[in-house]
């Protein structure tokens, strides 16, 4: 209730296309899903621009506007079938930029039991993968892919294990709900169709998304003006 109390108009907005979204994406029609899948993060975009302290803290807000315009993009192309490959590097890229992001003003991966959780559960995800289906040819890319993302996981825990702030502790949540959809969406792709998995892998990615974003406008909030 503490963190609803405090929802911007723009995170009521985009948690409702994340809704429209999920549904769409479950029910159909394509055209609908298409044309809401990526308007929260454009209300991720549009809300950092707006709340974060672009002059006093430039290069913190660019590498998550970075982030977030990257994984629209992923968003996008994970519209096609011919579009996964492009996809999964877009979201690689993300991820490299949230992994800057986590790591400014603090060591790299500074809470070792943390990294050490993280890789054994993504070595458990991607050796499940790599022994039910995953394609040869997709087997380099998608390891690539796991321990860039574990690494962002890694990064964020750390970062919350250091700072003990809720900030902090929302973008950690947010970084491990990225491995969940992501999980989620490989096993569906390469191993078995999952029952209603559109609204699973949506559900948490969005989470995901809308906890970093929030967490991060704890610390980049630009000051009101008087």
């Amino acid at each position: 209730m503490h963190l609803l109390a405090h929802l911007h108009p723009l995170q009521w907005a985009m948690a409702l296309c994340a809704l429209l979204a999920m549904l769409a994406g479950h029910l159909g029609p394509f055209a609908a899903y298409a044309l809401l899948k990526p308007l929260p993060l454009l209300l991720c975009l549009a809300l950092v621009w707006r709340r974060a302290d672009r002059h006093g803290q430039p290069v913190a807000t660019r590498w998550l506007l970075a982030g977030l315009a990257l994984s629209l993009l992923g968003d996008v192309c994970l519209l096609s079938g011919q579009g996964f490959l492009a996809g999964l590097a877009a979201f690689l890229l993300a991820h490299g930029c949230y992994i800057v992001l986590f790591h400014r003003g603090l060591p790299w991966l500074p809470h070792r039991p943390a990294l050490l959780a993280v890789l054994a559960c993504a070595a458990l995800v991607y050796g499940y993968l790599a022994t039910h289906g995953l394609p040869a040819d997709m087997r380099l890319p998608v390891a690539a892919y796991v321990l860039v993302i574990a690494g962002m996981a890694a990064q964020a825990i750390g970062r919350a294990q250091v700072l003990r702030s809720a900030g902090a502790r929302c973008v950690a949540w947010g970084a491990l709900s990225f491995m969940v959809s992501d999980s989620i969406l490989a096993i569906d792709r390469f191993v078995q169709p999952l029952p209603a998995a559109t609204v699973w892998v949506l559900g948490s990615y969005y989470l995901a998304q809308g906890l970093i974003v929030h967490g991060m406008l704890q610390v980049l909030r630009a000051p009101r003006s008087k």
